[in-house]
């Protein structure tokens, strides 16, 4: 006599934190599309803005705290704190590297062009905070991490699997990299495949680092301010240094 096997229901708040992820990756899927194939250069912040503000709004259908994502009221000065002090760091560093001539080498980069100085700060203070910082932070350290079961603190498998996504997100913008001279330097004889997989490997690595100092900080505002501070002062500087 034979039984029918008895299959344990899965928990209904846990089945639907997957069909989010999975909204969560379709989403983000189609947003870089649109950003980095479809839209005009305007709308890039504004696709940015829209997407991180769709998936705050899945995350709290499915039952996501705030504190969760890394909006907690109780430690906004922490991550105010660790945001600030990462941002003088990098600062720092990149001052340091665009001082010393060996080092400017770094900020040679064929993407930057011939931008006015209107036109710089429209990407470092816009383009940049809404259609990139945003949109990353939010969904890669606020709200995958929170759908894939990490809460408030660390936990590695949330980490890697949204830090693996922040890496794929990286595929459209890796086939521009060797317009950089370091990079086209360093892995320019490599077939562009590679390239581009080094680079989404390096995303991923990135990612990590950016989760942990989310927690370390307890907020999103701690990796969004060195996110900031990578992206659009590292843009002006590598203009300073094309001037």
């Amino acid at each position: 006599m034979s039984f029918p096997a008895i299959v344990p229901k899965q928990p209904q708040g846990t089945a639907h934190r997957t069909v989010a992820v999975a909204l969560a990756v379709l989403l983000l899927a189609t947003a870089t599309v649109l950003a980095n194939r479809v839209l005009p250069g305007w709308a890039y912040p504004v696709c940015g803005t829209v997407t991180a503000a769709v998936l705050l709004l899945l995350a709290r259908a499915v039952g996501i705290g705030w504190a969760e994502i890394g909006f907690s009221r109780q430690h906004a000065r922490r991550a105010l704190r660790f945001g600030l002090g990462g941002f003088a760091v990098v600062v720092l560093g990149f001052g340091l590297a665009a001082a010393l001539p060996p080092l400017r080498v770094l900020f040679h980069d064929g993407r930057v062009g011939s931008h006015g100085f209107g036109q710089l700060m429209w990407l470092a203070l816009v383009r940049i905070p809404f259609g990139t910082v945003l949109v990353e932070e939010v969904a890669f350290r606020g709200v995958l991490p929170a759908l894939l079961g990490g809460g408030e603190r660390w936990r590695w498998r949330p980490v890697l699997g949204a830090s693996a996504l922040f890496g794929l997100w990286h595929l459209l913008p890796s086939l521009a990299l060797t317009q950089n001279e370091a990079v086209r330097q360093a892995v320019g004889s490599l077939p562009l495949a590679v390239v581009s997989l080094l680079a989404m490997l390096a995303a991923a690595a990135v990612g990590v680092f950016l989760c942990w100092w989310r927690y370390l900080g307890r907020g999103l505002l701690a990796p969004a301010l060195v996110h900031v501070a990578t992206n659009s002062v590292g843009l002006v500087l590598a203009w300073a240094v094309a001037r």
